[in-house]
């Protein structure tokens, strides 16, 4: 069976590297507006309405837009924009986390932000499993390549080669954080400081863990705490059998973990859990590419689940 299925936001980055992944798969049939038609309301409505499968890569507004030109009940949405992720009706697309029959069964899934993939990916399954407590202050830290930050920033960085680091959010309003606390479980929403790198892809996410001060008793000795080998045993069972998901079970030999420019398209995601001599201190990390697992990967991921395929199908892993 082939499913019809409509970019709509093609040309932007995200919407490029999903069809990208779609190319030369017979189970799907892309609609292609062309340049002229892509903006005009009513050539998107026909589309919107004649796809079983919608995806949006547009801005938020737009988004909700093109949601209510859909007229019929068979239209499947996967939204990447930040619209809908924490909005009644819309499931999680995490199939990880919220649950790949949940996915698989959803008229409208919001896409995760790629900060979040991480965040939530580190920390979800260990609140769950009581092993750090729901009502702690975390903070989060992250850098990302700048292709996360749509077509202005791209222009920005490639135009000036001087640029190392690029921290933004300062008024710590960042957008994912809504998603952060609500699908980690968390009572207080973290602290986040995100960054952009002169590097096109690639991400790297951090919640450093005090944990002598969390437990008040030492490491591993107060209610709601763990150790951090009980935190790696814990997420590599939560993640057991994942073909996207992997749980480092050692520290890198050389004490460093690297982001590379050159960095090839991913739509991987890779754990560490990493500890102080002493235990007293940890750092959960996750390495994952915010264009692949942190954006058109994880919508694909969804799209396969949803149309009864493979999940993996078309991903790069």
């Amino acid at each position: 069976m082939t499913h019809k299925v409509f970019i709509d936001g093609a040309v932007g980055t995200t919407g490029l590297e999903i069809a990208e992944r779609l190319t030369g798969r017979a189970e799907f049939e892309l609609i292609v507006l062309d340049e002229a038609r892509r903006k005009q309301d009513a050539a998107r409505a026909e589309a919107l309405n004649a796809a079983d499968f919608v995806i949006l890569c547009l801005p938020d507004d737009a988004a909700r837009e093109a949601v209510a030109m859909i007229a019929n009940l068979h239209t499947r949405v996967i939204d990447a924009s930040t619209a809908h992720r924490v909005a009644a009706g819309w499931t999680y697309g995490f199939p990880e986390i919220t649950g790949r029959d949940a996915v698989a069964g959803a008229l409208r899934v919001s896409n995760p932000g790629c900060y979040s993939t991480g965040f939530i990916a580190l920390l979800a399954p260990l609140v769950r499993a009581g092993l750090l407590p729901a009502d702690w202050p975390y903070t989060c830290n992250a850098v990302s390549g700048y292709s996360g930050g749509g077509k202005a920033l791209i222009a920005r960085f490639e135009a000036d080669g001087d640029i190392a680091w690029r921290g933004y959010a300062l008024n710590l309003g960042h957008k994912h954080v809504p998603e952060m606390q609500a699908l980690s479980g968390l009572a207080h929403a973290p602290l986040f400081t995100p960054a952009v790198i002169p590097a096109h892809r690639g991400m790297v996410v951090e919640i450093p863990l005090p944990l002598g001060a969390m437990a008040g008793m030492g490491p591993g000795k107060g209610p709601g705490m763990g150790s951090t080998d009980a935190f790696r045993a814990a997420l590599t069972e939560f993640y057991a059998g994942s073909p996207v998901v992997s749980v480092s079970q050692e520290p890198p030999a050389d004490g460093e973990l690297l982001l590379r420019a050159s960095m090839e398209p991913w739509d991987g995601l890779e754990l560490h859990v990493l500890a102080s001599a002493d235990g007293s201190q940890a750092r959960l990390v996750a390495g994952l590419d915010n264009l692949g697992k942190g954006a058109s990967g994880a919508a694909v991921q969804s799209l396969n689940l949803m149309a009864g395929l493979d999940e993996t199908a078309g991903l790069r892993l």
